[in-house]
């Protein structure tokens, strides 16, 4: 009887905390809108012609994002207004192209919204003239169903993606959460990654943007990882740096067992997408243990990389000649702050390649960042892991 009072008791809390924080969260967004609407209503009223003959401006606490839409059509814009300031956005709107130009020489936007057919200047020119001022800004194309093939056309000129008018409510700010995600993650794409030495008292980074060094750690230069074991046993896995740049592996291949290998020779192979990437060994010795788990597991390699990622022990032959070739420690890492240096040269080269590209009006936007991503793997194959892939 006590026992099931005190079940009772528990669900009873259950129910009554998670009723108390639905009902504080709805009026905590219950008081964002009321704010908002407030904020449209005082944007709306304020006195910005200085900047720009058409210019509406509103503001809100903390935004999601700063936003400059242009369109020829008031009411298109009064919609964007509306709908995106309630939505948790600041927004500042005009019906020509150049004074939207002006504004983004002064002003830190995150977001161009820019309608298609405008007289004067187009979307097409707004999308080239933005990207040029500001590459970091992210533009935006507003376009009706005729114009869709342009539309696409200005994503050729560094647009992020076009939204079809007429829109609901919901469609636009579903749509404009997914833009947000995409500029958020091409930011932190862009972001040069870290390293981070791994010590017992220091857990290792999630992020694909920080790399795993373990302090007592050996790091070859083909990117494979050597823990000297108690017994004198090397176990030999791929590091965090492959791991992240890969992101995901689809297979592994392992060798033999008994096998003797010198350092250099093909040890294992791992698999992304159509690719198999051949990964030479970093010293010498003979297979004395498989990870036979990877056959049917490999994405377990994505977790613990320094824990379940080991392909396989090596019984070293040569290990005091050859340990000098590997780094360790505060080494390591000033050398895979190099390593990122280089891959950030591959990167650029290839979006540097992909824009001349996409240039020309019978390109593929699409196709050319397929293109792009594939020379960038290519490279990275070829450059860090010096061994061919297939």
């Amino acid at each position: 009887m006590v026992l099931l009072i005190v079940v009772v008791t528990v669900i009873v809390f259950i129910i009554v905390d998670f009723s108390l924080r639905v009902y504080l969260q709805k009026r905590h967004e219950l008081k964002l809108r009321k704010e908002r609407k407030e904020a449209l209503d005082i944007g709306l009223k304020l006195d910005v012609s200085e900047e720009a003959k058409t210019l509406k401006r509103v503001e809100v606490k903390e935004p999601k994002a700063r936003i400059l839409a242009v369109d020829d059509e008031a009411i298109i814009l009064d919609s964007f207004r509306k709908i995106l300031v309630v939505a948790g956005y600041s927004i500042d709107t005009v019906e020509k192209g150049q004074e939207a130009l002006g504004l983004v020489l002064k002003h830190d936007y995150d977001f161009v919204f820019t309608d298609l057919k405008m007289p004067e200047m187009d979307g097409l020119e707004v999308t080239k003239a933005v990207k040029h001022l500001r590459p970091d800004i992210d533009v935006i194309v507003i376009t009706g169903y005729a114009s869709i093939e342009t539309a696409v056309e200005t994503m050729k000129y560094g647009a992020m993606d076009y939204v079809q008018k007429p829109f609901t409510e919901d469609e636009l700010i579903n749509f404009f959460n997914k833009c947000l995600i995409k500029r958020k993650d091409r930011i932190e794409r862009q972001m040069k990654p870290t390293v981070r030495l791994i010590t017992p008292s220091t857990r290792e980074s999630g992020s694909q943007r920080e790399f795993n060094v373990p302090a007592g750690i050996f790091v070859s230069p083909n990117h494979t990882w050597v823990n000297i074991e108690m017994n004198g046993t090397a176990r030999v896995g791929i590091d965090d740096f492959v791991r992240k740049t890969i992101a995901t592996i689809d297979g592994v291949e392992l060798p033999q067992l008994n096998k003797k290998i010198e350092k250099g020779e093909p040890l294992f192979s791992i698999k992304h997408n159509s690719h198999t990437i051949g990964i030479s060994s970093p010293i010498s010795g003979t297979i004395t243990l498989v990870n036979t788990e990877h056959a049917e597991h490999p994405e377990w390699i994505a977790s613990k990389p320094f824990e379940l990622s080991w392909m396989c022990c090596i019984d070293p032959s040569n290990l005091a000649d050859e340990l000098p070739s590997l780094k360790i420690g505060a080494d390591s890492v000033n050398w895979y702050k190099e390593e990122i240096d280089r891959y950030s040269e591959i990167v650029g080269k290839a979006e540097k390649e992909r824009l001349q590209v996409a240039s020309s009006s019978k390109a593929d936007a699409q196709g050319g960042k397929q293109q792009a991503d594939e020379n960038v793997f290519q490279a990275f194959a070829k450059t860090f892991l010096a061994t061919p892939t297939s």
